[in-house]
């Protein structure tokens, strides 16, 4: 009954559904570091990951063109040997806020094992119960991921079924050899990213993804923008509360360089205590930015 009532609830979050696939990411693979001639590979490449991310349906939920979600994926090649091509990949995911313009980041990262083999015009083959490629299992991670960030955003915990199939595809691909994937590779890859998601103990990250955005920004762009400031403020209480649970929080981390300059831009104006509260925790959080914060106490407002 939970689950239907959640795929009503998110049902309602999108009006007039046609078929159309859920994602709409700027792909680019830059061969600037390896450079050589082989750059008809590269094109090949990228044509590849932007058929794999955005023409592929990835949920029950029909889009609208318009409503299908924006993001920019930038792959980086440092070296090729062969088949094999060693880089990173940078992945910026954004979320309109309700009657306005503006667009806010949910996720800014930086994945730095992001290696894979690839020959030319080879199709990219997924199988969500089984590993197939370290490519299209990195690819459809981050696009489970990126739309399990999206719908909390909408429907508190509404992404639990994106963050069990990016979980599923973790599973999976520990089986291979590739590193990233296991709890022992360190605890900044992506084991740690889903599981800061699926463990329970840090479901006050998942709670502030819904009141910041929802209740929040939403709030503000609809003109009651007090009210909806308040609500950003409640909400980074319960990051607040995972980070005391465990300081090194990875999604912590990511989340201070993905939401930081937004965090300076909106507590630049408001009450005084308020904004002291706000420093007082963004300085806990993210200590080492902890003289930026302190500047909001006189800060004039950006926009």
């Amino acid at each position: 009954m939970k689950k239907i009532i959640l795929s009503i609830l998110l049902a309602l979050c999108f009006s007039a559904y046609v078929d159309a696939q859920e994602l709409n990411f700027n792909v680019t693979v830059n061969s600037k570091q390896v450079g050589g001639t082989d750059q008809r590979l590269y094109e090949s490449l990228q044509e590849a990951v932007i058929n794999f991310m955005n023409n592929r349906i990835w949920t029950n939920v029909r889009f609208e063109q318009h409503e299908r979600i924006e993001g920019t994926m930038v792959i980086t090649v440092k070296s090729r040997e062969g088949n094999s091509i060693t880089g990173e990949m940078n992945l910026a995911v954004r979320r309109p806020v309700y009657k306005s313009n503006y667009n806010t980041p949910l996720l800014n990262y930086i994945d730095t094992e992001f290696s894979f083999t690839y020959i030319e015009s080879q199709p990219l083959d997924f199988n969500e119960n089984a590993y197939m490629s370290n490519l299209t299992s990195l690819l459809a991670f981050y696009a489970y991921y990126s739309l399990g960030l999206y719908f909390d955003t909408f429907g508190l915990y509404g992404g639990e079924e994106m963050f069990k199939a990016a979980e599923t595809v973790v599973t999976q691909a520990q089986s291979s050899v590739d590193a990233g994937w296991k709890a022992f590779d360190g605890y900044t890859n992506r084991y740690w990213l889903i599981e800061n998601f699926t463990n329970t103990t840090y479901r006050p990250l998942r709670q502030f993804l819904y009141e910041y955005h929802r209740l929040g920004l939403d709030v503000m762009g609809n003109g009651k923008v007090d009210e909806g400031r308040n609500a950003m403020t409640k909400a980074l209480e319960y990051v607040k509360s995972a980070y005391l649970s465990k300081p090194n929080l990875y999604f912590v981390q990511i989340l201070n360089d993905t939401k930081r300059e937004e965090w300076k831009n909106v507590y630049s104006i408001g009450p005084q205590q308020e904004r002291t509260k706000v420093v007082n925790i963004l300085r806990e959080l993210d200590p080492t930015h902890s003289e930026e914060y302190e500047a909001l106490l006189t800060a004039k407002p950006k926009f």
